[in-house]
């Protein structure tokens, strides 16, 4: 890893994105920050000035999300992806998005996959997971949710298990990439309410940990970590097959082919 990184944050116009570009920026890294739209991103670089500049796309459309991979490939190649952007579990209804594709899912799965695929290459590839994903239904034969009754508990629970799944897939493709998932805490973000009670400092850190770090545990790949130390992950995210079985279906979804597989 470079002294000084160059890193791209998904979702980082607030809570724990904006948290971890805060810290990066100060540590001297180039950080690179996204909004879903003009309005946010004006409103984020003035909540980090420091950053070297912002890509605007909703994840809601597979086609902006398209476009921001496009935007960042114009800026160079970077040293770390953080893949933060998510939507939260409250959704009482299935919502779907232009695409007909669940809203939650077309967020938190499709758009990460979509960024992984199409995004040069980095050195260091971060998902956030959720500890909620070891209560998830790993069979993958409803993405969609068409066949079940709507539960946006679970639903989000699925999708923190994908990413999961995707952060392993890559690191077994592309060995020349360290790539790792987390779970930062129920921490008292918008998304996690003003209850929650894990440290909301240590919740950001992890994943500005994993993209610049050189401890020799910050440079495992296919692990998964919780503030700053390994843990085990459900262990179906280790089931080659179920990876591939998702990067398959989100390739169907999205027109998109992972490089590797």
């Amino acid at each position: 890893m470079t002294t000084k990184a160059r890193v791209f944050i998904t979702g980082s116009s607030d809570g724990l994105g904006l948290m971890a570009a805060r810290v990066l920026i100060s540590e001297g890294h180039s950080v690179v920050l996204h909004a879903r739209n003009e309005h946010r991103a004006a409103e984020v670089r003035k909540a980090a000035p420091g950053a070297a500049d912002c890509v605007v796309g909703d994840f809601s459309s597979p086609e902006e999300t398209v476009s921001v991979a496009e935007q960042v490939n114009r800026l160079g190649r970077f040293d770390v992806i953080i893949h933060n952007a998510a939507v939260g579990y409250r959704e009482p209804k299935r919502l779907v998005t232009k695409s007909r594709l669940p809203h939650v899912f077309v967020i938190n799965t499709l758009a990460p996959y979509i960024l992984t695929a199409l995004i040069t290459r980095p050195k260091c590839l971060v998902y956030l997971s959720s500890g909620l994903h070891y209560g998830a239904n790993s069979s993958l034969d409803d993405l969609l949710w068409e066949k079940r009754p709507w539960q946006g508990s679970a639903a989000y629970s699925e999708t923190k298990f994908h990413d999961v799944l995707i952060a392993f897939a890559a690191a077994r493709l592309w060995p020349d990439v360290l790539s790792n998932a987390l779970e930062p805490g129920w921490v008292p973000t918008k998304m996690g309410g003003p209850s929650a009670p894990d440290d909301l400092d240590e919740g950001c850190r992890t994943q500005a940990w994993l993209a610049v770090s050189e401890a020799p545990l910050a440079l495992k790949s296919g692990e998964y970590y919780y503030h700053r130390r390994l843990k085990a992950p459900h262990p179906e995210t280790r089931n080659i097959s179920k990876q591939d079985e998702l990067l398959a279906q989100c390739g169907q979804f999205s027109g998109i082919k992972f490089p590797g597989q």
